[in-house]
């Protein structure tokens, strides 16, 4: 129905944020209320989640929060609130590296998401939710990667075969040291 507002924020509430939108106040429920200033303009991503009982707006402030949100409320079990409540202590990063390399302990930590929840989200999402920024900063790491190691006067196609073996979340020196162990067998 509405995919974003822009406007400034009028309130703050313990659950959302009231968003002014041309003299309409728009009550918005959001992870982190108290992270949005008074006063300023901002622009929220919203979801809106419409019941026999209920019409509510769930915001973000990007576009990826949205996302993830959408792909975790299709879940069976997890509702808007236990979904949004994973935004305002876990970092996308963090929620999708749990998903994908199955760290229940991680999921359990946040409110409301015991081990069988834990368990679905895991088996329903794992593979489909990826996070868009550490791809970026991925390949500057390979590529970073791949310059130390022409500087070692390694060529090109030695590299690329090696490329693929090597854990682009460690360290750089980390990465060399694991690089020139395979390119030395």
């Amino acid at each position: 129905m509405y995919s974003y507002f822009k406007g400034i924020i009028a309130e703050n509430t313990a659950d959302g944020i009231v968003i002014d939108v041309n003299g309409i106040g728009y009550l918005i429920h959001v992870p982190n209320p108290f992270s949005y200033e008074i006063g300023k303009t901002y622009q929220v991503y919203v979801y809106s989640h419409i019941r026999e009982d209920e019409y509510s707006l769930y915001g973000f402030k990007t576009l990826e929060e949205k996302e993830l949100f959408m792909k975790l409320i299709n879940v069976k079990g997890m509702g808007p609130k236990v979904a949004s409540g994973i935004f305002a202590t876990g970092s996308i990063k963090g929620v999708v590296d749990a998903i994908n390399k199955e760290n229940l302990l991680y999921l359990t930590k946040f409110p409301k998401i015991g081990d069988k929840l834990a368990r679905q989200i895991i088996l329903d999402l794992k593979g489909k939710v990826y996070d868009t920024s550490s791809e970026e900063e991925t390949n500057d790491s390979m590529d970073e990667l791949i310059s130390v190691l022409e500087n070692l006067g390694y060529k090109t196609a030695e590299i690329k075969k090696v490329i693929p073996s090597i854990d682009a979340s460690k360290s750089l020196e980390d990465q060399v040291k694991d690089a020139l162990k395979l390119l030395l067998k």
